[in-house]
């Protein structure tokens, strides 16, 4: 594998991010054995071994340019230019048939397994055996070293491969704009991520995809409806999934075929390299660095989750093949940023409580069990490793609640934690019925007394003189630890240090974040090619702590109107395809 010592000048033609290139997964894993190399391998079939299929991605038609990362093209050191280029264009719509040596003209694909809140799932793959579940129309289509830092490129929506379970391959346009502007977000706002490389739609083909009637109440979708098909281009370290891992252990646990073991070993060891080389010595025996790795996962995992609720995001389906192995937010689906504060806020109605919204480091516990029987094979020679396995996956929920604490401290602007303030606070927040980013942004200002917490409050909250009048014991409790705890007098006779501690809480607690209701008009109007939306959601939201104009702030930071409660695909979706 190449060292991570590359560095380029800009980008600005295909030309010169081909030398760029160094496809790792490729070149070091098993291809599946029955693959076709041209990669026309775009019908649904068991796959039982190898760790990726060749598959050509199919281009959409007739490709039009929506957005594209500013952000990440600066980090990539890309022109902005590129993205509009037609070489550009052309391959990250899916054809890849003319891109420059030594980059690659066929892509590739990876299986993985299914499990549901820790439960092993093999029926719902059409072949009842879990080797038709995987990369059904997401591909990779480059690996390299830019900069110094190693990416891979993935298309969502760039058609069918041999995990497509019967599917037409597509990402639609709505969906698409959710993901393409949520990654932003999200790494704007600190939380470790895939990231948007790019956006285009078709000005021609459409899919049928069931969705709701307009206002309508329903949980299910309604109608058939013709949008847009789009491609958009994720980026990671790599897009290597709990899921993944699990599929490799589960075929060497059962001994499945006479190479089981060995591709376990080498998906493990490849993990390893592409996202955890910095911490885990290349020198150490395996058990040792599957050890460390288990302890480095388990630490990123909980700081991941901690950091969700942090800024108010859901996953809605945080299932082990939407777990990223390197410990960062995977796959944009039935995702959402919370409104009214609800512990079970779900925006998936598949998703159920288990996958709420302070139920998600219960599932990230549940991910994280399946990860470790993922690596035990690879200790079962070693019983004190897998004491040692054992210990760490035991932990989780001790180190998870560490990490909350220590994020709810913060987001209070407290130096320790205190239960019981947390506890009257949750309580408090159900009863009256909180907007979670405005509190929490209007509770950074130190205020003086509960009025400008009352921007916050839904309903009639605002006249229950019976709550107000707990908000006020509260807030005095919360500013009398504030004085005991930071050693900060937060009096008016100290303006100094109530500025101090304001500036720190407004690092932690942002002033926007991506809501369902300001995305649904920004994917209607780009289906009638307006796509000015996107780029003032994007300008704002990658800027998630900022104060920004009055304009801007009476638009997004605000409360959700109350007609839009309880409408499907807005405060509910059934999938997002």
């Amino acid at each position: 594998m190449k060292e991570l010592n590359q560095t380029s000048a800009t980008v600005e033609t295909l030309n010169d991010l081909a030398p760029l290139a160094d496809y790792s997964l490729l070149d070091t894993l098993n291809c599946d054995p029955e693959a076709k190399e041209n990669g026309v391998d775009h019908d649904p079939r068991e796959v039982f071994t190898g760790h990726y299929v060749p598959v050509k991605p199919t281009p959409i038609k007739d490709p039009q340019y929506i957005a594209h990362s500013k952000t990440l093209f600066r980090e990539l050191g890309f022109a902005d230019s590129l993205a509009q280029s037609a070489d550009f264009v052309r391959m990250f719509s899916g054809d890849i048939s003319q891109v420059p040596e030594p980059m690659r003209k066929v892509g590739w694909a990876c299986g993985y397994a299914l499990s549901i809140y820790g439960t092993e799932y093999y029926q719902q793959c059409p072949f009842g055996t879990g080797n038709g579940y995987g990369d059904g129309r997401a591909m990779s289509v480059f690996e390299g070293v830019i900069n110094g830092k190693r990416w891979e490129m993935q298309l969502k929506g760039g058609g069918r491969t041999p995990y497509c379970r019967g599917a037409d391959g597509r990402a639609v346009l709505r969906s698409s704009i959710r993901e393409f502007l949520a990654q932003e977000h999200m790494h704007a706002l600190g939380v470790p991520t895939s990231r948007s490389l790019s956006l285009y739609t078709s000005k021609t083909e459409k899919v049928k995809r069931p969705w709701y009637r307009e206002g309508s109440h329903s949980k299910d979708p309604e109608v058939m409806i013709d949008e847009a098909v789009a491609i958009s281009t994720r980026v990671a370290p790599s897009f290597i999934r709990v899921g993944q891992l699990e599929l490799f252990g589960r075929r060497a646990r059962k001994n499945e075929h006479p190479k089981a073991m060995e591709e376990l070993e080498m998906i493990v060891l490849h993990l390893i390299d592409r996202e955890y080389s910095d911490v885990i010595d290349k020198n150490l025996t395996t058990a040792e660095k599957v050890l460390l790795l288990a302890g480095e996962f388990r630490s990123r995992l909980t700081s991941l989750v901690a950091n969700w609720i942090r800024v108010g995001y859901c996953q809605g389906n945080f299932n082990s093949d939407n777990c990223a192995a390197g410990g960062f937010t995977l796959d944009y689906g039935p995702f959402g940023f919370i409104d009214m504060f609800d512990p079970k806020y779900q925006p998936w109605t598949g998703g159920g409580v288990h996958f709420s919204f302070l139920n998600q480091p219960q599932a990230a516990e549940r991910n994280f069990h399946v990860f470790c029987m993922a690596l035990q094979p690879l200790l079962q020679s070693d019983k004190n490793a897998l004491l040692q396995l054992d210990e760490i996956r035991n932990d989780f929920a001790k180190v998870m609640q560490e990490k909350m604490k220590k994020m709810w401290a913060a987001k209070l602007g407290l130096s320790t934690f205190d239960g019981a303030l947390f506890n009257e606070l949750i309580m408090l927040m159900v009863q009256t019925s909180v907007d979670y980013t405005i509190f929490f942004r209007e509770l950074s200002q130190v205020p003086e007394d509960i009025e400008p917490l009352k921007k916050s409050f839904y309903k009639d909250s605002i006249y229950n003189e019976g709550a107000l009048k707990s908000w006020s014991g509260w807030l005095e409790k919360w500013k009398a630890l504030l004085n005991s705890s930071n050693k900060l007098e937060v009096n008016d006779t100290s303006p100094q240090s109530r500025e101090e501690l304001s500036k720190q809480m407004r690092l932690v607690n942002p002033k926007y974040s991506l809501r369902e209701w300001f995305l649904v008009p920004a994917y209607q109007q780009a289906t009638e090619g307006d796509y000015s939306l996107i780029s003032e959601l994007q300008e704002v939201m990658t800027n998630p702590y900022d104060e920004q104009s009055k304009e801007i702030e009476d638009k997004y930071y605000s409360q959700k109107p109350s007609e839009l409660f309880e409408i499907a695909g807005i405060s509910h979706v059934s999938c997002s395809s």
